[in-house]
């Protein structure tokens, strides 16, 4: 045995909170990479009331929702005797994941003061700017829409060491996002990357036409 493998170092995928102010609060790189995902785009059309004209009309980039299951587990950990695992199971990866929906405690609590004071006019807290990391070609400003938690197994104090995550992310394009803004412009390289992936596909339409005419 040299300890050698032919096999590919896989890269992980991850979901990633922005934060200046707590920079490593919501950062889940995913223990397992999900061997599904399941994409939606719904395209913006910008006619209405059956105009002509506007058929083939677009006013932005599609919609797109991004739905995917995320395993975690800490049998691992657990085995290699990890105080963290040992003491809270996957709690930890849990919040990470959780806290993306949450606004911060810290915002929260100015808020109740400005309200006590009697200011009228309070604007709501701002989410992370969250990033879904799959690849180098995809690193994508979501929103996420929807977390649905499946706690599969326990320790003797409750803990979670098992569960299944089910994500719902919205895609967030130029269309949603101020420009010159860090998640305008990494919407606008992975649509330049997915224009130019689709400039190269026409050698594989090339070689699939020659291939059927030599039937």
């Amino acid at each position: 045995m040299t300890g050698l493998t032919s096999s590919p170092r896989l890269i992980k995928g991850a979901l990633i909170g922005v934060d200046l102010f707590n920079p490593l609060a919501s950062i889940v790189v995913f223990q397992y990479n999900p061997d599904t995902m399941t994409r939606r785009l719904e395209p913006r059309g910008g006619g209405s009331g059956g105009d002509k004209g506007e058929a083939f009309r677009l006013a932005g980039p599609p919609k797109e929702t991004i739905t995917v299951s995320v395993e975690i587990d800490a049998a691992d950990q657990l085995e290699a005797n990890n105080p963290l695992a040992i003491a809270t199971g996957i709690t930890p990866t849990l919040a990470a994941l959780e806290m993306l929906v949450y606004p911060k405690t810290a915002l929260v609590i100015a808020n109740s003061v400005l309200g006590a004071a009697g200011i009228i006019e309070i604007l709501p807290t701002d989410a992370p700017m969250t990033l879904f990391v799959w690849g180098p070609t995809r690193v994508l400003p979501v929103k996420v829409g929807g977390i649905t938690i499946t706690e599969e197994a326990y320790d003797p104090l409750l803990n979670p060491i098992r569960a299944k995550v089910d994500l719902t992310l919205n895609v967030l394009s130029y269309n949603d996002l101020s420009l010159g803004s860090a998640g305008n412009a990494l919407f606008m390289v992975h649509q330049v990357t997915k224009e130019v992936l689709a400039t190269t596909n026409i050698f594989a339409s090339i070689q699939n036409v020659g291939a059927g005419l030599k039937l």
